[in-house]
Order: structure tokens, then sequence, then C-alpha cells
């Protein structure tokens, strides 16, 4: 199994306002550092530049960010044990302050890609529902299913509503 992981920030003003310049400035090198990190799996990227950000519509000012990771460790060790951590800690120079969740985990077999639709699904199940093993944060974690098998279909388990 491998763990599927969507955030999500509400920008205070436009990605081309003076206020996210080091924001943008710091989009290339840290999407690089992540395509790097080990047990770095996939991402969903917003285009060829690298600075260009995920094309949605949840929203003119809702930034996404959407990977897979090999394990817990790998994916807590890029965003708490890197570079990223100095970004995450300026969030609030170019973030509104969440008052509900904007992070959300879960289990997908090996190989399968999941939508963006799919995430967005989780993390309103989050919110709606609280974590449990279809949908969680990093503070309430959940194991892959005991029953998960390498490749199996993601419904059989039980990972989709």
């Amino acid at each position: 199994m491998h763990l599927a992981q969507l955030n999500v920030a509400h920008l205070l003003e436009p990605l081309d306002a003076p206020r996210l310049a080091g924001f943008v400035a710091g989009l290339e090198p840290v999407n690089a550092l992540a395509d790097a990190a080990p047990g770095f799996v996939w991402r969903l990227k917003g285009g060829e530049d690298p600075t260009d950000t995920v094309q949605h519509d949840y929203g003119d000012m809702l930034l996404i960010n959407f990977s897979v990771w090999e394990s817990r460790e790998t994916l807590w060790n890029f965003v708490y044990r890197s570079p990223h951590l100095e970004v995450l800690r300026r969030r609030r120079d170019w973030f509104t302050r969440a008052a509900e969740p904007y992070t959300v985990m879960w289990w997908i077999p090996q190989g399968y890609t999941p939508s963006l639709g799919e995430g967005m699904a989780r993390l309103e199940r989050l919110r709606a529902d609280g974590p449990g093993p279809e949908a969680f944060t990093f503070n309430d974690f959940h194991a892959p299913p005991a029953d998960a098998v390498e490749g199996a279909d993601h419904r059989e388990h039980g990972l989709v509503r």
C-alpha cells in the first residue's frame, strides 16, 4: 500500500501579487525536492512549468497539493525534516488560517493513481466525519488495512466511499 495525501490552502492574495513572490519563487525548488525525496511516488502537477500550480474548479484562491508516498515515514521526512519545513513555517505569510482540516491522508494500492475528485471527497469526509481509516491526518494516523492485498482493486478494500 502507498499513502496518498492532499492538502489545500486558501491564498491571502492572487499568486501574482507581490506578497506571494517568495512562495512562488520557492515552488520549483520545493517541487524538485519532493520529486527527488526518498519514498516519493507521484504528485499532481499543474503543467510542464515547475512553478505551475494544480488547475481545478474549487475556487481561484485555493491552492492544492496532492501526492503519493511509499509510507508515513517518507512523507513525514519530506514535510518535517527537509527544507520544506521552512516553507511550512511561513504559511501564514501567504495563506489564511484554516478553521477546518486542510490536509487528509488515506491508503491506496501500489500502482493506483487517485483522482483530484477522490482527494477532495476524502478531505470532505474528514471534515464531516472526523478521522477514520479512510481519511486521517498525521495526528490521527491509521495503519493500512490489515486485509490489503498488493495491486488489488481499491474498491474491494473499502477505500472508496
